[in-house]
């Protein structure tokens, strides 16, 4: 294709068309001639906004992004209602391609009821593969909203499903044969589909219904990484029981095969809540089918500590993610 904007036949045909779902938030969105999306809140909300943006392969595709950015935005107790979506294409590409790319974006947002409001759609010298940075928006309650700032000494750490999902299952699809000559076909299709836990969404809003305190969701640099933010976010310390926290034996067999760190592991799809009730939390996602567990505390100092049975050790400023190693 030429350098530039794609054709206005493309955007049509490739780009717009591929866009159905609607929010009655969203007054104007995506179309010809539109650079702008409008967007329509009360008095009583605020809008929450955030970026992901990686090339479009196996490890990030369009949809995946989409899922990090509704994510992003559950996680401070906000609705995702549109995403802007900005897509840099090579000069190679062919229009079935971009087709799908849009298709792709279109099914994740009608999931997680979205609405594609806008972006840009450009060929570029500057890249060999396709490129995509999302924008997502979404709304919450002026009252009611989540920061980590909100993570005090004495509350319970609350991690929801399980830690590494997401880096299992890429692990998993790239290294499908290695894996398949070590353990039984089931246990790496399994690993391989624990892609469709990454959502967090369902467990952030029971949270925000239970009690939660603060929230963040687990996903580059692994558990490990998610804890250390939380704690700086809020200028606190933690204590974390390791052996608690959970983890899926495909993750533990993928990891062992691999050589990987399961506790740096990509975690998109674990949840990570402070509560002045962990229990109670925990219980209420139980009756939801979400499985959590408390894994230690918020402390009054800046010690970021990990129990292992007699072992204590201090953790490390969050390191590269495994899934680059």
């Amino acid at each position: 294709m030429k350098l530039g904007k794609v054709s206005e036949s493309v955007l049509k045909r490739s780009v717009l068309r591929q866009i159905h779902t609607k929010r009655d938030e969203v007054l104007s969105g995506a179309g010809i001639g539109e650079d702008c999306a409008i967007f329509a809140l009360t008095d009583a909300e605020v809008m929450v906004s955030c970026v992901q943006e990686a090339a479009v392969a196996e490890q990030a595709a369009v949809g995946c992004l989409i899922q990090k950015c509704a994510n992003n935005i559950a996680v401070v107790g906000a609705i995702p209602i549109a995403a802007m979506m900005t897509l840099l294409l090579p000069e190679t590409i062919e229009e079935p391609v971009i087709k799908e790319l849009m298709k792709e974006a279109e099914s994740a947002c009608r999931k997680l009821s979205m609405q594609i409001a806008g972006g840009q759609t450009l060929v570029s010298k500057g890249v060999t593969v396709p490129f995509a940075i999302v924008t997502g928006y979404g709304k919450a309650d002026k009252k009611n909203y989540r920061t980590a700032k909100a993570a005090k000494p004495g509350q319970d750490i609350v991690v929801s499903k399980w830690i590494g999902l997401e880096g299992t299952a890429l692990l998993a699809k790239r290294n499908r044969e290695k894996l398949s000559g070590r353990y039984p076909a089931y246990l790496v299709e399994e690993a391989a589909g624990f892609d469709r836990f990454l959502s967090i969404i369902p467990e952030a809003a029971t949270a925000m219904k239970s009690g939660v305190c603060a929230m963040h969701d687990a996903s580059e640099g692994g558990i490990f990484a998610a804890l250390w933010e939380l704690a700086e976010g809020a200028g606190v310390g933690l204590t974390i029981d390791l052996k608690k926290l959970p983890i899926r034996q495909e993750t533990v067999e993928v990891c062992e095969c691999l050589g990987k760190n399961p506790y740096e592991l990509q975690s998109g799809g674990c949840l990570v809540m402070t509560s002045g009730d962990g229990l109670g939390l925990v219980a209420a996602l139980a009756a939801e089918g979400i499985p959590a567990v408390v894994v230690g505390k918020i402390t009054d100092s800046n010690d970021r500590i990990i129990l292992n049975e007699d072992e204590v050790r201090y953790m490390d400023r969050p390191k590269q993610d495994e899934i680059y190693k």
